[in-house]
């Protein structure tokens, strides 16, 4: 079977990645890409839309395009319980380490306190999960820290609803949070993006108060869950003006999404000019998302990462929701080849998991045809606000 189906230049002699093909500018991106093999066994029980095994099948797609050929790949160090206490409660950590308690009683006053029930069940492995997911978060920020890399990829990371003392979302622990804070140690300004439908609130939070980290969530807003990301909500004390929202409604597409991203994220890089960029490419935001309501394709989708990546800023990219999982795989393989600066071809290779991507076995999906409710009027009515309050960064 033939599965190289990338323009690849010559293979360097010696070591033990390649470097990333140069992009139009004529810059090589060294990328680093984190993945832990047994992140796909994880099970949240039947019937549940957050499936880990999606990560597995987007690893199997990156692997079978031969895109690792560009990548230095890393099996990430679990985070250690010391880690995740940098942001969570010690009793919330306690809590997420032991085994579910014995006692109905018990069960019942520790499930309710931290949120831990239907939308964030608890499952085997459940700590083990939570470890990996921000072991790789941390690991790529210490890439970045180092030099070592110019991008950092996990997809296994993104979860951006986890609480400081709580579960939301099917999200346990806040890596983005976790990743955040290690840059922060070296870095003066993170900026941080999310694009997936939900908005990005357990970040938001954790850094409302901050100008250190500015947050921007695209998202869909009304009566959709988490329930915030009002425009109106900017951040308070010194991080006032540094949380940016950007509600949307349903059936957006590529170009309107587009031109929304590329006018608020080129004027914010602008004002801000941050040290280091983290995004978050939950692809709950394609067409055709089991609980997403908008309409992008995997192009208009990872158009988001191109441009980021054209700033040459140090990158981190994580994953995040997305809960048709042919089509998370689909998505997180060809951003990839996005980072690593690759145009893979749109027939799949033949994979393990091939029968998934029946019965067009295609690398793109086509958007659908549903009504775009978000008018010119109100996409201009968003950039208006956005542009308005940028004269009182420093």
């Amino acid at each position: 079977m033939s599965a190289a189906r990338v323009s690849e230049p010559p293979s360097p002699a010696g070591g033990a990645s390649l470097p990333s093909p140069a992009a139009p500018d004529g810059k090589v991106r060294r990328v680093s890409y984190f993945y832990e093999p047994t992140i796909g066994d994880y099970y949240y029980g039947q019937g549940h839309p957050m499936k880990p095994h999606r990560i597995r099948m987007a690893h199997c797609l990156v692997v079978h395009y031969r895109l690792h050929r560009f990548m230095e790949i890393i099996r990430p160090y679990p985070a250690a319980p010391e880690d995740l206490l940098r942001f969570h409660h010690p009793d919330y950590v306690s809590f997420l380490s032991e085994s579910p308690l014995n006692t109905s009683a018990e069960k019942c006053f520790w499930y309710d306190r931290f949120n831990v029930g239907e939308d964030c069940p608890v499952f085997e492995g459940l700590f083990d999960f939570c470890k990996a997911s921000a072991g790789g978060s941390i690991g790529a920020a210490v890439k970045l820290n180092r030099g070592d890399s110019d991008i950092a990829i996990n997809w296994a990371g993104g979860l951006h609803h986890a609480k400081k003392c709580e579960a939301s979302g099917f999200c346990y622990v806040n890596d983005i949070v976790l990743g955040i804070l290690e840059l922060l140690k070296f870095h003066r300004r993170v900026l941080y993006v999310d694009i997936d439908v939900h908005h990005g609130d357990g970040v938001e939070e954790a850094f409302f108060t901050t100008n250190r980290v500015m947050t921007v969530s695209f998202h869909k807003y009304g009566d959709f869950f988490p329930g915030t990301g009002h425009i109106n909500d900017i951040g308070v004390g010194q991080g006032k003006h540094y949380a940016l929202n950007v509600p949307l409604s349903d059936g957006i597409d590529d170009d309107s999404f587009r031109g929304l991203f590329k006018s608020i994220i080129s004027k914010v890089m602008e004002v801000y000019q941050p040290e280091v960029v983290v995004l978050q490419c939950g692809a709950d935001s394609l067409a055709g998302d089991r609980l997403g309501c908008f309409n992008l394709s995997v192009r208009g989708h990872a158009e988001c990462l191109r441009y980021l990546r054209s700033f040459n800023v140090p990158l981190m990219v994580l994953g995040g929701g997305g809960y048709t999982i042919r089509n998370v795989a689909r998505c997180w393989c060809y951003e990839t080849a996005v980072a690593v600066g690759v145009e893979p071809e749109n027939r799949l290779p033949y994979n393990e998991y091939y029968e998934y991507f029946g019965p067009d076995y295609a690398l793109h999906i086509n958007p659908r045809n549903v009504e775009n409710l978000n008018t010119e009027k109100d996409l201009e009515s968003i950039r208006y606000f956005m542009f308005s309050p940028f004269t009182n960064f420093v």
